[in-house]
């Protein structure tokens, strides 16, 4: 864990060496103050030298101009530094993001991913710059004061490391119960934004059934939680404090006590008992900061576990030996398939069909029968549990997961639209299109007039999730975003049973010519909008119980006879 986390400074070495050269010096500098004290109480003042004495007055604040330099270099760069390699694990945790299973947000809510990667990474990035900082300028402080101190006076610096053991115990019996009530109130946290990600993401729906209370007690209840966890935490974190600037205290009064002894009996000057008072600060603040750093130190090792447990996640791999596919042809088998979600109840069993090259063919049935799962499973967005899958007569275990999606096009009911203009939403298809083929595949999916009656054209920015546009523009520019994309496959997964008949009539007519000479699976409800499928397949509880031609399976009176009498009931 630490060599991963020391690896991120690699890129900056010189910048760090140069803050803790600064860090350092600064550290240095602060005895200047004590022992120009103890020359002038011991020497100048008696002995009346006033010109020396206005010359380290002066010698003295041209180094605290160096210092306040050297304190401005530290705070900014050191800081830059720290925000650079938290910018590099953001960057580092986007792209495994990217990279991992369909399964893994399946598992994990997007307010908590969102967490880590900014509350997490700030105490990472703090923990960056102040670690190396306290723990080296602070042990060398340590260890120059102390040799600075006893050669003051030996006996009042062991009375005061004598000390120190006590201040240790202490805070190492409160470490502990500091750092897990901590980490306890970062899953607060985290807590907090996933329901926050949630409530904001379905605000349109809150409103529409009036359900704002509802969203608000469900935050509470995350709120009430962090009030809690962040409740222990301070409570430790003060208990921490308190105890350990007690022992701090108890310092000056056995150097007050023990030094006023000493002066008394003759035994140390007055100058050098002067000098001890003021320098034993010197000895005692990086103790301090070693000790208030724990709080910094469990926040940031905190965040870097929950990090690299992100980075640790297994990604999506190509198989050994997995080859580039090319263009399919968009012939495609399941052989004998099984799956399910996390060793649960299986989703398929032992499913087997074929799609020839151009055909299309239509998956019907009940829903939560297994029909979304096998479009899920073509483009290798799970691994099957068993069986296998082939494209053009390969395993697709054999094909680079790139090349098996660029040849595969995915219209869904839940259009997913981002934050940008119309024309960088279809070129989400294909990012080095012209612009030409833009207005070509807008063209094609019956939306480009639509969009030039738009002030701004194809730069009109369409919202979040395309709030701006109705169901069926929203559906037109991802079909737009497919024909951008040209795939030999085609799956169409519920595209039009979220629209009303009238707009599906029209997004109809652009899918059959987005149909024309691609290999395409269908899956619908409305069973009128499958009648002409080269082939039916009735799937119900993970099983394929009919296969056949609309009016094969009609003529037979099964299952699909009785859904399509049904839905034409309900229509007349």
């Amino acid at each position: 864990m630490l060599r991963r986390f020391i690896s991120y400074y690699k890129p900056h070495m010189r910048l760090f060496a140069a803050d803790m050269a600064a860090s350092l010096l600064i550290s240095l500098i602060g005895i200047v103050y004590p022992m120009i004290t103890r020359r002038m109480l011991n020497d100048l003042i008696p002995n009346r030298e006033y010109r020396l004495i206005v010359i380290f007055g002066i010698g003295l604040l041209g180094v605290y101009v160096i210092r306040m330099l050297l304190n401005y270099f530290v705070q900014y760069y050191g800081h830059v530094m720290g925000v650079r390699m938290q910018a590099q694990m953001r960057s580092d945790m986007f792209v495994h993001l990217e990279k991992l299973p369909y399964g893994y947000y399946d598992e994990h809510e997007t307010g908590k991913i969102m967490s880590r990667m900014t509350n997490d990474l700030m105490n990472i990035s703090e923990l960056a710059h102040h670690g190396p900082e306290n723990l080296i300028v602070s042990t060398v402080s340590i260890i120059v004061s102390f040799v600075y101190l006893a050669r003051i006076d030996l006996r009042l610096t062991l009375i005061i490391f004598a000390c120190v053991p006590f201040l240790l115990l202490i805070s190492m019996a409160l470490r502990t119960k500091m750092r897990d009530a901590f980490k306890r109130s970062r899953e607060s946290v985290s807590i907090i934004n996933a329901a926050l990600e949630s409530s904001i993401a379905g605000i349109r729906v809150t409103k529409a059934f009036t359900n704002a209370e509802r969203e608000r007690e469900k935050f509470e209840e995350g709120n009430g939680e962090f009030v809690t966890a962040r409740r222990a935490a301070y409570k430790a974190m003060g208990q921490f404090h308190a105890g350990t600037a007690f022992i701090t205290d108890v310092f000056n009064v056995v150097v007050l006590i023990a030094g006023g002894l000493f002066l008394y009996s003759g035994e140390i000057l007055f100058g050098d008992y002067s000098a001890f008072i003021v320098s034993v600060n010197l000895f005692v603040s990086p103790v301090m900061t070693l000790i208030n750093f724990m709080e910094q130190y469990q926040d940031g090792v905190t965040g870097f576990e929950r990090f690299v447990e992100i980075i640790d996640a297994e990604p999506e791999r190509d198989r050994p030996g997995a080859v580039d596919i090319g263009r399919a042809e968009g012939e495609i088998e399941l052989d004998h398939v099984s799956f399910s979600y996390n060793d649960s109840k299986e989703v398929l069993d032992d499913v087997s069909l074929k799609i020839g090259k151009g055909q299309t063919f239509a998956l019907v049935g009940p829903s939560g029968g297994g029909k979304t799962t096998i479009c899920h499973l073509i483009p290798h967005f799970y691994d099957v549990t068993s069986g296998k899958i082939l494209i053009d007569g390969k395993n697709i275990n054999g094909i680079t997961l790139d090349s098996l999606r660029r040849n595969i096009g995915i219209v869904q009911q839940d259009i997913y639209l981002f934050n940008a203009s119309i024309r960088e939403n279809i070129l989400y298809g294909r990012l080095d299109a012209t612009d030409d083929e833009v207005v070509e595949a807008a063209k094609r999916a019956n939306i480009h007039d639509y969009i030039m009656s738009l002030p701004e054209g194809y730069e009109t920015k369409i919202g979040e999730r395309g709030v701006k546009l109705s169901g069926g523009q929203k559906q037109r520019l991802s079909i737009a975003r497919v024909f951008l994309k040209d795939p030999a496959i085609l799956i169409l997964d519920e595209a039009t049973s979220a629209l009303d008949n009238t707009t599906e009539i029209m997004i109809q007519k652009s899918l059959d010519e987005l149909c024309r000479g691609r290999t395409t699976i269908v899956v619908a409800h409305r069973l009128s909008t499958v009648r002409n499928a080269d082939e039916i397949a009735v799937i119900s509880e993970g099983r394929i119980i009919e296969e056949g031609t609309h009016e094969k399976l009609l003529a037979e009176g099964g299952v699909y006879a009785e859904l399509y009498s049904e839905q034409f009931r309900e229509n007349v």
